[in-house]
């Protein structure tokens, strides 16, 4: 935590541009391309924030992907369905922007031991760091399958940033979507045989790489409402004490794109005490929701009464303690969450209306 303020953003490498509505040779138009492939363009969203493990980049990797389908439409022979082929684009968009390209971890996936709260924080790092992914851009409607909530928590994505791109694809295609060996050996362009020892290895680097993160639940019951009510009261009265009570004992706190992380209740309640620039009645959380998990948007006073973003935080909950915060300071995810760009003077907290995290698309 700090009083410097990161705007930087990292687009993706291949941004295009939108799908005119002009005919297509040898097709309906563009209205029949986009009346059958856009309803599938939130799941297509998820699939490259899964591969990219950046909001931002998935968003013109979706992009590119409906250009390119567009392009091809003409010789869409319906010899699979719309929602695979366009899968199968979309992974081969993410594989090509993914070449060369530096992995994005959070922190702790730097391979550095827990930073001591008392020691001052270095500058923010030029690393491509992960980033979150609001559920407003990549949820799902409730009915949608229970088993592939986790399939975009933190702990997931940042797992699969461990895995070379080629093996990222498989293990998302087998283990999330649930494809056939024999059709991720298609779209990936190699053998089953290649797929099945890419995917042996693809579960042991994830498993390993998960640690014991992963539990947010697909819904909030009554006493972590409560808890999440009780961790805005002590951020808006700057309640250290409070807080400590809050995270268990193996909690961690991360803030992208400073490199630093750290462990514990007291270690991160020290942190927040003596780095946090916020006093009390100075920060207000505005609630959201992030990669399936409870989010909160806080907003730091500035000297003319108002407020403005200061960093994005997304928990993890183990039963009725927080064990988890990344706190990412890139205003621009205020933006895509819809939360609001400043609030103005005199706005008071904390607000207590806790959403339920939707769940992430398949």
């Amino acid at each position: 935590m700090s009083t410097t303020r990161t705007t930087e953003h990292h687009p993706a490498e291949t941004s295009a541009p939108e799908v005119h509505a002009e005919a297509h040779p040898g097709t309906g138009g563009n209205d029949e391309f986009m009346e059958r492939a856009d309803r599938f363009r939130r799941e297509l969203l998820a699939h490259c924030y899964r591969m990219s493990g950046s909001a931002h980049d998935a968003e013109d990797l979706v992009q590119e992907t409906y250009l390119r389908a567009w392009r091809a439409y003409g010789k869409f022979e319906d010899r699979s369905s719309m929602r695979t082929w366009l899968y199968r684009i979309a992974t081969n968009v993410c594989l090509t922007a993914l070449e060369g390209r530096a992995r994005r971890p959070l922190p702790t996936g730097l391979g550095q031991p827990s930073s001591d709260p008392d020691t001052p924080l270095s500058e923010p790092t030029e690393v491509p760091w992960l980033s979150p992914l609001p559920d407003s851009m990549g949820g799902s409607a409730p009915e949608d399958a229970a088993e592939r909530h986790e399939s975009v928590h933190l702990a997931f994505i940042a797992a699969l940033q461990h895995l070379p791109p080629r093996q990222r694809a498989a293990l998302v295609l087998r283990d999330v979507l649930q494809w056939r060996a024999a059709e991720v050996a298609e779209a990936v362009g190699t053998s089953t045989a290649a797929v099945n020892s890419a995917l042996q290895r693809a579960r042991a680097s994830v498993k390993a790489a998960q640690l014991e993160r992963d539990t947010t639940p697909e819904t909030l019951d009554p006493e972590q409402e409560a808890l999440l009510e009780r961790y805005v009261q002590a951020f808006w009265e700057k309640d250290v004490d409070a807080l400590v009570g809050m995270f268990t004992d193996r909690a961690i706190w991360e803030m992208p794109p400073f490199p630093e992380w750290y462990t514990g209740p007291a270690s991160i309640a020290r942190l927040i005490g003596t780095k946090c620039p916020g006093q009390a009645h100075e920060m207000i959380m505005m609630p959201t929701s992030a990669n399936g998990q409870p989010a909160f948007g806080l907003y730091m006073k500035e000297p003319d009464g108002t407020f403005v973003p200061f960093h994005l935080q997304v928990l993890t909950l183990a039963e009725q303690q927080v064990s988890h915060v990344g706190a990412f300071f890139d205003p621009t995810l205020f933006t895509l969450c819809g939360l609001p760009e400043r609030l103005p003077a005199g706005s008071t907290g904390p607000v207590v209306h806790v959403p339920a995290p939707q769940n992430p698309a398949p």
